[in-house]
């Protein structure tokens, strides 16, 4: 029986070589590696090894190696078609019905490589030559040098409806390869098919040995539907079972295996290259989809904790615990995965143009533990201050490490959760200042600390987000102190981006009439701010009012500047002040009557609010239309892309206030 290279490939997939030989040798780790007394040889100490990164193992003391076939074939005496078979079964695979037409693909499949690769070739000459000018253009703007171009092989689709169609065409390609391999449109309404990418910057998508099985395109307009396209399902091409930068990836770990060089999945092609480039040669990114079963095993298969890095923002953490989900249920010994989470607002690329490479180490080694991660999800934004509250939590804990098949790794997690859950309801042996103890009310933090703790805040117990402020002269203060490690962190010393407008304006206001904290400290504390430094001063003037608690509404502003600068965000005050270019809000000036002051403050807050839904909007309506071009996605699309529009402009409608301060209201 002949076995096709996608079969056998997919059986490795599947099995682990440590999986496969740990039947017959008792093997312990070894760094990143197992070793165990030959099964070939009597020894008494250890010669055989393992390395799952290589796919391989070794016998040293018979010289014997190779791979999962081979080791099936020389300890049970099988043939190399046998060995197949016994390797399917163990990894529940039906075996392939192997027929003439089957063979027939096999060598259609072999055609396709070359399609791909002569179309590889094609974007290349594209983009060095005249018409890819612009792209280059675009590539320069965001850091990819000419090096950086040839070693990811970027090209350049023309906006030509019959470019590549031609040039394959003039090298004798049947028209139905092309379709085949998804570098055409076609259809029974379409009377002649077209090039599929047009006026786009290609990134070519290698499969494990590296050869070209897909492409994806970025619009060079603004107005295309679809600003990220991907080569659609081919015979090569399964976006669920690869990952973009896999081969260099998994050669990089092998490399750099003795100096602990760490696999990160980022989000998109950009980003991949820019972590490269940057010194993180070991970063893939899914194909425009959530994480798939398949793509987790290939990344288990190149490291045991690879790090998953996500935006801080609501979406970045949703996609987190969605992965994290995934996850669970496939858990073995000494396979689980690490979370880092970015500033909000913020993927690898902006971060490391605006702030270095060592903005993106510390949020790499900052990377969390699955199961702190986890234990985060099930206590973020609750409270636990009645029996019923802590037996619910205790429930929900149970009934997630109930999904974790491995028995001992879910025997692990029981013990590990059990003794979090004794610390988190544990008595306080005292409170510090006005703040309630772990388990009353307040949420996930101390030890074992949230995500949320990156973004500057730590804590989500009752009276954040949508809870009623307390009463003048209360005494509950449900703010806990922002991390002092923040200030003076590479993430803020490296932000030299302009502050948005909004953001400027809203903490200039902020600033200028302190009594805002005061009154509207969960209406701050719930926004999110794109620009990195912009958030840290977020968090201060919130750590600064909750310390001041009562006294917050009579905090002057150059008592409350001069207290960022103590904590060295002279610098973003400076930025925030250059980026309000307008003296037309006026009720983020200082001198402005409480009730401007009042009125600006709710407009500028629910405008910011309703762009950051908008935002999060489009970038869902591209990636669906990206996904499947149908006329509901476009239709989607189009709607975001109007209620966007409708909103420019909407911000100076704030300029009509200002009666109150005596400023005439301007006619509309």
């Amino acid at each position: 029986m002949r076995f096709t290279p996608q079969f056998l490939d997919e059986l490795k997939a599947r099995l682990p070589v440590s999986e496969v030989v740990g039947k017959r040798v008792k093997l312990i780790r070894s760094g990143r590696e197992f070793k165990g007394l030959s099964p070939f040889n009597k020894e008494k100490t250890p010669s055989f090894f393992v390395n799952d990164q290589k796919e391989a193992w070794f016998d040293f003391s018979s010289g014997k190696n190779g791979s999962i076939f081979d080791f099936i074939m020389l300890t049970e005496g099988v043939a190399f078609p046998e060995a197949v078979e016994r390797l399917a079964q163990m990894a529940g695979v039906a075996l392939p019905k192997v027929s003439p037409e089957e063979q027939k693909r096999d060598a259609r499949a072999k055609s396709l490589y070359d399609v791909m690769d002569l179309a590889a070739k094609f974007f290349e000459t594209s983009l060095a030559g005249r018409a890819g000018a612009k792209a280059r253009g675009y590539l320069a703007d965001r850091g990819l040098t000419a090096a950086t171009q040839v070693q990811f092989r970027l090209g350049f689709a023309p906006g030509e409806r019959f470019a590549l169609k031609e040039h394959l065409g003039s090298h004798g390609i049947p028209v139905e390869d092309m379709i085949e391999a998804g570098l055409l449109v076609s259809g029974d309404d379409i009377p002649v098919p077209f090039d599929r990418f047009r006026d786009r910057v290609m990134f070519p998508i290698t499969d494990s040995r590296n050869r070209v099985i897909a492409f994806g395109g970025r619009a060079m307009e603004k107005d295309v539907a679809a600003k990220y396209l991907n080569s659609p399902e081919t015979p090569l091409f399964h976006k669920g079972h690869t990952l973009y930068n896999i081969a260099m990836a998994r050669q990089a770990v092998h490399d750099g295996a003795k100096t602990g060089v760490q696999l990160v999945a980022v989000e998109g092609y950009v980003d991949v290259i820019a972590m490269v480039t940057a010194g993180f040669p070991a970063s893939v990114a899914p194909l425009g989809t959530a994480l798939t079963e398949d793509q987790l095993g290939l990344l288990w298969k190149m490291a045991d904790e690879p790090v998953l890095c996500f935006d801080g923002d609501g979406a970045g953490v949703r996609a987190a615990y969605r992965a994290m989900d995934l996850a669970l249920p496939r858990l073995k010994p000494g396979k689980s995965l690490k979370f880092a989470l970015l500033p909000q607002g913020q993927d690898p690329d902006d971060l490391l143009r605006a702030s270095g490479r060592e903005a993106v180490a510390e949020v790499i080694d900052a990377a969390r533990p699955l199961g702190q991660m986890l234990w985060g999800r099930e206590t973020e934004g609750h409270t636990f201050d009645t029996p019923e509250r802590r037996a619910a939590l205790e429930a929900r804990v149970n009934e997630v490490t109930a999904s974790i098949a491995d028995e001992s790794v879910r025997k692990y997690y029981r013990q590990d959760f059990n003794d979090r859950l004794r610390t988190f309801f544990a008595p306080a042996a005292g409170t510090r200042g006005n703040f309630p103890s772990r388990g009353q009310g307040q949420g996930f933090g101390g030890a074992q600390g949230n995500w949320r703790d990156r973004q500057g805040i730590a804590g989500t117990g009752p009276g954040r987000f949508g809870v009623k402020r307390p009463e003048v002269g209360s005494r509950n203060t449900p703010y806990v102190v922002v991390s002092q490690q923040m200030a003076a962190s590479p993430l803020h010393r490296g932000s030299r981006t302009s502050v948005p407008t909004r953001e400027a304006l809203i903490l200039q206001a902020a600033i200028n009439y302190p009594w805002l904290l005061h009154d509207h400290l969960e209406e701050l504390a719930s926004l999110e701010f794109r620009h990195l430094g912009a958030e840290h001063l977020k968090a201060a003037l919130i750590d600064i009012a909750a310390h001041s608690s009562d006294h917050a509404a009579g905090l002057e502003p150059e008592t409350l500047r001069a207290e960022l600068r103590n904590r060295h965000l002279g610098e973003v005050l400076e930025r925030i002040e250059a980026s309000i270019t307008t003296q037309s809000v006026w009720g983020s000036r200082p001198d402005a009557a409480p009730q401007d002051v009042l009125i600006t403050w709710q407009q500028l807050v629910a405008l910011h609010r309703q762009w950051h839904s908008l935002t999060k909007e489009l970038k869902d309506a591209e990636q669906a239309l990206g996904q499947d071009a149908s006329e509901t996605n476009y239709l989607r699309l189009r709607d975001v892309k109007d209620r966007l529009s409708q909103m420019d402009g909407t911000e100076a409608l704030i300029e009509g206030f200002g009666a109150s301060s005596g400023r005439g209201a301007r006619s509309l």
